[in-house]
C-alpha cells in the first residue's frame, strides 16, 4: 500500500506568498535527436496503467490523508462563457477554504488549514481573482495565447500574456499550435513555446497539449519533449475543451518524458492532467501514479497540479464519509 504523504505544515498550511517551484527550467536549444528515438508501445502503456486501480489502494486514513494532499494540487477553475466577476470571487472564496472547517477540526488538521494550489481564470477575470486572493499566497493561473483553440494571430498571443503577468498572474496555461504537432513541424512548436516561455518573464509557463486533438501517444511524447525542451515549467494534458481530455495512458506518457527529461537536464517538470478527473476515486489513481513513476515530490503542488472544479465537491463528500459514515447531497458543496 502507498504511503500517507505527510501533511506538512509548509505545504497544508495557508501561504504567506507565492508557491516556490523547485526550480525554474530554463530551457535548452532545440536537439530533434531526443525526437528521433522516441517510442512509445501503447499495449504496455494500457496494461501498466489498467493496474494503478487494482495493484494499489488506499482506504481509511491514509485516503482521507492523500485527498487532502490532492486538494492541495487543485487549480480551482471557471473557464466557462457565463463566468462573471462575482463567481470568480465565490472561487476565490472556496480556494481560500476548500475544505469545510469542522471537516478539518474532526480530521485534527484545523490549526494549520489548507488552500488549493491556484484559481485559475480567462485573461477578464486575472486582476480580480488577484484581488480577492490578497493575504492568502495562492497564485492565479490564466489561461491564454488565445485557450482553448490557439488560433488568434502570435503577437496577439504573446500580448495577452503580457497582459496577465501585468494584472498579477503568477501562472500562465498556455496552448500549442496543434497543427505543428499534427504534421511534424518541431522547430516551430519548440520556436513558439519558446517565446511564450519569453513572455511569462517570472510567471510560470504551463504548456498544454491538448492531447485529445494531437491523435497519437507518440505525438503525445514529442511535443511533451519539445515543450521542456523551449522553457515549459509544467506540461499539461488538455483544456478540458476537447472531446477527450486527461486519461491515465497519455499521462503516462507524459510523466515518463518528465522523468526522461529529468535524467538528461537535472531539471524536474510539473504535471497537470486537466479535464475529466471529477471523482476522488480518479484523483487517487493519478496521484499513485505520480509517486510510482516520478517519485514523492511530484504530490506537491509545486510539481502537480489537477485542473478541475468538480473534483473538490466529491473530495469534500468523501471526506465528510470518512468523518461521518454519511454521504451528504452534491448540492451541500456549491463550489462557487
Amino acid at each position: 500500500m502507498p504511503e500517507a504523504p505527510v501533511l506538512s505544515s509548509s505545504v497544508v498550511a495557508l501561504r504567506g506568498g507565492p508557491l516556490i517551484h523547485p526550480v525554474r527550467n530554463p530551457g535548452m536549444p532545440f536537439d530533434a535527436s531526443w525526437l528521433d528515438g522516441l517510442r512509445v508501445n501503447q499495449s504496455a502503456v494500457e496494461r501498466r496503467t489498467a493496474t494503478l486501480a487494482t495493484r494499489r489502494t488506499v482506504k481509511k486514513d491514509a485516503q482521507a490523508a492523500w485527498l487532502l494532499k490532492a486538494v492541495t494540487c487543485i487549480d480551482l477553475t471557471t473557464l466557462n462563457g457565463d463566468d462573471t466577476e462575482g463567481r470568480v470571487r465565490r472561487l476565490c472564496a472556496k480556494a481560500r477554504q476548500p475544505v469545510r472547517a469542522d471537516l478539518l477540526e474532526a480530521l485534527g488538521i484545523a490549526p494549520q488549514g489548507i488552500t488549493t494550489g491556484a484559481v485559475c481564470v480567462y485573461h477578464r477575470f486575472v486582476a480580480a481573482a488577484v484581488d480577492a486572493l490578497q493575504g492568502s499566497g495562492i497564485p492565479v493561473a490564466a489561461v491564454s495565447t488565445g485557450f482553448p483553440a490557439g488560433l488568434i494571430p502570435h503577437p496577439l498571443k504573446l500580448k495577452e500574456i503580457e497582459a496577465s503577468v501585468a494584472d498579477g498572474a503568477q501562472e500562465i496555461d498556455i496552448v500549442v499550435t496543434r497543427e505543428y504537432v499534427l504534421t511534424g513541424n518541431w522547430q516551430a512548436l519548440y520556436d513558439e513555446v519558446r517565446d511564450f516561455r519569453a513572455a511569462c518573464g517570472p510567471a510560470h509557463l504551463k504548456a498544454i497539449l491538448a492531447t485529445g486533438d494531437i491523435r497519437t501517444i507518440s505525438n503525445v511524447a514529442r511535443a511533451s519533449m519539445v515543450c521542456m525542451m523551449a522553457g515549459a515549467d509544467f506540461i499539461k494534458t488538455s483544456t478540458g475543451k476537447e472531446g477527450v481530455n486527461a486519461t491515465l495512458d497519455v499521462s503516462l506518457v507524459m510523466v515518463r518524458m518528465i522523468r526522461e527529461y529529468q535524467e538528461r537536464t537535472g531539471v524536474p517538470i510539473g504535471f497537470k492532467p486537466a479535464g475529466g478527473v471529477s471523482s476522488a476515486k480518479s484523483v487517487l489513481s493519478y496521484q499513485i501514479l505520480m509517486k510510482e513513476e516520478l517519485g514523492r515530490p511530484w504530490l506537491e503542488p509545486e510539481l502537480f497540479r489537477i485542473g478541475a472544479s468538480s473534483l473538490l465537491a466529491d473530495i469534500e463528500r468523501q471526506l465528510e464519509h470518512h468523518v461521518s459514515g454519511r454521504y451528504s447531497a452534491f448540492n451541500r458543496h456549491p463550489v462557487a
